[in-house]
């Protein structure tokens, strides 16, 4: 890590494209500002093993004039205002870069005293654009002391941090699981004192910091830190309904607790190779290519047993014995209400509520397949009902059992899970799969010609059945088809316009 002083400044320019820093430089002349690279530039160059996203910088005034007017020296990009009316600032898109401008911030005269209103002590640190065409050395301007905590992984809080922004109660956590440092005593203790401003902020703005938090690889213990400051509370009240709340032998932590454990067992299954599934690592890393998906698993894994407190119930066959009947379908439902809380996109609550929805069904069919085997049925319907998130459902389900440790907890269940992730695959590529990729033997065109009946539910139920059907085997070409519908008309009774006498 560099220090204080620091050398090789013009190297920083190698970090982004050719022309940028000639093109600020030049701009600057111009308008006649100083120019400050501030905050997470300096911040991730410092760091060395980070090469910097983009640019942020501050100058003395005129921030949606030095945009315009950077736009037009580098020949393009796209102006996006920032900030409010007090406080101008604004972007330059181009070529994928982010050039952030801002001017001084509430009312300062100075960068030391623009540097002092900013978040963190980590992102108060900034260089003048000058010295990055110097030679040698050049100055660090750092008025809170931020490059010691840098240098120590400290996140340490501004003077007026959460009082300025709430938001930033948030990005403490943030910072914490994306550089991997600790929060600094002082500053959890003023995230706890003001946790209730988070009320405050724009749903929109919490969302997309939770979806920063959680998408990093440890997310899980930046939701561990809120929780121990009380802040994920005011974010996520329906997980606190567990708090306390009991469960049968076979687990070992209440109902709040698991589903934390749930979530970081789900983050470890994501950086095995293996994904907790051996010999089937290609098909689980091609499900985790698409953006979203490895978030949306460890929402699932949070949620999976939000809908226990509600589904708690005494059982009638166990005196005693806590029973959560339908909590699967609970907690569908709450997902759908948290993600509207914040702002998800309509793909990320079906997704997060259809994994909660069917987290329960490999351990049914676990029970199943020890007594009487998977028929191929079961394993089309598993998949059906699945979709595109077999591999998801399977990481979800094997998080739920790695998260529990009861007494009572059967033996060996992972490897059943394993046994059954196994057969279910092995049934869709030998039997599903082709029946799928083929034409269908019959279609509802048939069944009106054919048949004299009407369009109606009935159509779907009999070309579903006729699948099932040809995946077993039953079925094997069209003149089998034909026979089927012709026995299932008669036997159901059917008149043309599709209803039952």
């Amino acid at each position: 890590m560099l220090h204080p002083r620091i050398k090789k400044l013009p190297e920083l320019q190698a970090c982004f494209p050719p022309g940028v820093f000639q093109a600020l430089r030049a701009v600057a002349m111009d308008c006649g500002v100083k120019v400050y690279l501030v905050g997470g530039t300096i911040r991730d160059w410092l760091m060395g093993d980070r090469l910097p996203g983009d640019i942020d910088l501050t100058i003395d005034g005129g921030a949606h004039r030095f945009c315009r007017s950077l736009i037009a020296q580098l020949g393009g990009g796209a102006f996006v205002p920032l900030g409010t009316e007090k406080e101008e600032a604004s972007r330059v898109a181009w070529q994928g870069l982010d050039i952030d401008v801002s001017s001084f911030r509430r009312g300062a005269c100075t960068i030391e005293e623009d540097l002092a209103l900013r978040d963190f002590t980590i992102n108060s640190l900034a260089v003048p654009l000058a010295l990055v065409f110097k030679d040698g050395e050049g100055d660090l301007l750092d008025p809170l002391s931020g490059m010691a905590d840098l240098e120590a992984g400290v996140i340490r809080h501004g003077p007026r941090a959460f009082v300025d922004d709430p938001l930033r109660l948030l990005r403490t956590f943030r910072f914490m699981v994306s550089l991997g440092f600790e929060v600094s005593p002082d500053t959890f203790r003023e995230v706890s004192l003001h946790a209730n401003k988070i009320d405050k902020v724009a749903a929109e703005r919490i969302g997309y910091e939770l979806e920063l938090i959680l998408s990093a690889r440890n997310g899980g213990d930046g939701f561990w830190q809120m929780h121990k400051s009380g802040l994920l509370h005011h974010l996520l009240p329906e997980l606190y309904e567990g708090d306390g709340l009991e469960q049968p032998g076979f687990h070992h932590l209440d109902v709040f607790h698991h589903n934390f454990q749930a979530l970081r067992e789900m983050e470890h299954l994501l950086s095995r190779p293996d994904f907790g599934y051996p010999g089937h690592e290609n098909r689980f890393a091609a499900y985790l290519t698409d953006q979203g998906r490895a978030g949306n698993l460890k929402w699932a894994a949070l949620l999976h047993d939000v809908g226990k407190p509600t589904a708690s119930d005494d059982s009638k066959k166990e005196p005693g014995r806590v029973t959560f009947y339908g909590h699967d379908e609970i907690g569908s439902r709450l997902v759908e209400h948290i993600g509207m809380r914040f702002k998800w996109s309509n793909e990320q609550r079906l997704q997060v509520g259809h994994l909660v929805a069917m987290h329960m069904h490999p351990f049914h069919l676990c029970t199943t397949m020890k007594k009487q085997g998977l028929t191929k049925r079961a394993a089309l319907k598993l998949c059906a009902r699945a979709g595109d998130h077999l591999q998801g459902l399977f990481l979800l389900a094997m998080a739920d059992s790695m998260a529990s440790k009861g007494e009572l907890k059967p033996e060996n269940i992972e490897l059943e899970l394993i046994a059954l992730y196994d057969e279910v695959i092995t049934i869709y590529d030998r039997d599903i799969e082709p029946v799928l990729a083929c034409k269908p033997l019959m279609t509802g065109n048939d069944l009106i010609v054919s048949f004299g009946l009407k369009p109606g539910p009935q159509f779907s139920v009999i070309l579903k059945e006729l699948q099932a059907l040809q995946i077993e085997g039953v079925v094997k070409n069209r003149g089998d088809a034909f026979r089927w519908v012709n026995c299932y008309v008669k036997e159901n009774k059917q008149t043309k316009d599709g209803r039952e006498q």
